[in-house]
């Protein structure tokens, strides 16, 4: 009896809760060593201890019941230590975006400089190779990815006339599902698998460049959004996004610059150009 522990002493060495271990136990995450048939007081082992810490750190990272399961049961250490090794890439990943997310907020409440440089721009017809299909708004992310990864096999860089790009339907955004096209300017556009070629017509863009992490491309566009309604009329089309540098440049996010265009019809009067933004977003 010696080597046993009664719950709150348990509780106390591990420092997790009375109410937890219990629920441990129900979930059948970490049944106790023994359990007095008569009293149903819970008895735990000394060797308990570190798995009882172990699950307690795998909730934190929100690892599903079903998992952590899974990880205690496997008698190979090496896949046990993979597994958790994901989960812990993937905090780390949530935890940088959470980083982001405050710096976009930074920038809306103090948005610097307070004005954007925008310019109108004339696009003329071009000849591309694309990858187009109707995609949701949640899988973008991953299909652009995929999308881009097949053309930069098919076309290398000698092939190459400049940056890679996308067009997305506005619907995309407003309902959560729409059409994505990713496409890159090359010398001789081919059809391979499902790359096509692509004639984009003309366009009429207002054009500003986002400096940074992709995360906050929605505040760029948010006061492109602004200065299209204070000098001209936006068009049903789809945006254009061209990727000058972009993680397949460098690593270093501060070095990204992504250009968002914005079809629009011009006022009368409003030459091409580069323009101020007349305002910059209010500030909370």
């Amino acid at each position: 009896m010696a080597t046993r522990l009664s719950i709150g002493e348990f509780a106390t060495v591990t420092h997790l809760s009375v109410r937890t271990l219990r629920r441990y136990h129900d979930s059948g995450l970490l049944e106790p060593a023994w359990v007095d048939e008569f009293s149903g007081y819970r008895y735990y082992s000394v060797e308990q201890i570190a798995t009882a810490q172990v699950i307690h750190r795998l909730r934190e990272l929100d690892v599903p019941l079903a998992e952590i399961r899974a990880i205690l049961a496997t008698d190979d250490p090496q896949q046990r230590a993979e597994v958790i090794a994901g989960h812990l890439r993937r905090a780390e990943a949530e935890l940088e975006r959470a980083r982001d997310s405050v710096a976009s907020l930074r920038r809306l409440l103090r948005p610097e400089p307070a004005d954007i440089r925008v310019e109108l721009r004339s696009i003329p017809s071009r000849k591309v190779a694309q990858i187009s299909a109707r995609v949701r708004l949640e899988d973008s992310l991953r299909w652009f990815s995929s999308a881009l990864d097949e053309l930069d096999a098919e076309f290398p860089t000698s092939e190459r006339l400049g940056p890679p790009g996308g067009l997305y339907d506005n619907e995309l955004f407003s309902h959560g599902a729409g059409r994505m096209t990713v496409f890159r300017p090359v010398r001789d556009p081919r059809r391979v698998g499902r790359i096509g070629i692509a004639d984009l017509p003309p366009a009429e863009l207002a054009v500003v460049v986002h400096p940074g992490p992709h995360d906050g491309l929605d505040v760029t566009y948010g006061r492109l959004g602004a200065w299209i309604v204070n000098h001209a009329l936006a068009v049903d089309g789809p945006v254009h996004e061209t990727y000058l540098v972009g993680p397949r440049d460098t690593p270093d996010a501060a070095q990204w610059r992504t250009e968002i265009g914005w079809p629009v019809f011009r006022l009368a009067g409003t030459a091409e150009g580069a323009l101020p933004s007349s305002g910059a977003p209010p500030t909370a």
